[in-house]
């Protein structure tokens, strides 16, 4: 079986340090770690994820990276982003979707959270 580190744990003030130090240091999840079939759920998580850690580089070494608060806001409006992203893929799809994507609000993001095997985001 596949293991994904999924969901992405949010951005805090307590992870933000190995958030920006080990971004390099996480998995990803490039098409050939998929099996050629099967695994659509998978595949969209490791997307997620993905798209996540390319955003939180930008957040963390891009142009607009100044002091913590700004790359912290910057973290938080990626994770929600990367995720919302992940929702929609799941409901284009004819499977039973992710049980975070059918909460709303605070609610869906509390739900990933809990669910985050990392909440540190230290390298595994």
């Amino acid at each position: 079986m596949l293991e994904l580190s999924f969901p992405p744990a949010r951005p805090s003030i307590y992870n933000l340090k190995a958030v920006c130090l080990y971004g390099n240091r996480r998995p990803r999840y490039p098409a050939s770690f998929f099996p050629s079939s099967s695994y659509a759920y998978a595949r969209r998580a490791g997307k997620a994820v993905n798209r996540l850690e390319s955003w939180l580089g930008q957040c963390c070494y891009g142009r607009l990276a100044r002091g913590a608060g700004q790359i912290l806001c910057c973290a938080e409006q990626a994770w929600e982003t990367a995720l919302s992203h992940f929702c929609i893929e799941e409901y284009s799809t004819k499977t039973l979707v992710h049980e975070c994507c059918e909460k709303k609000g605070k609610e869906r993001w509390n739900c990933f959270e809990k669910q985050a095997p990392n909440p540190s985001y230290q390298p595994l």
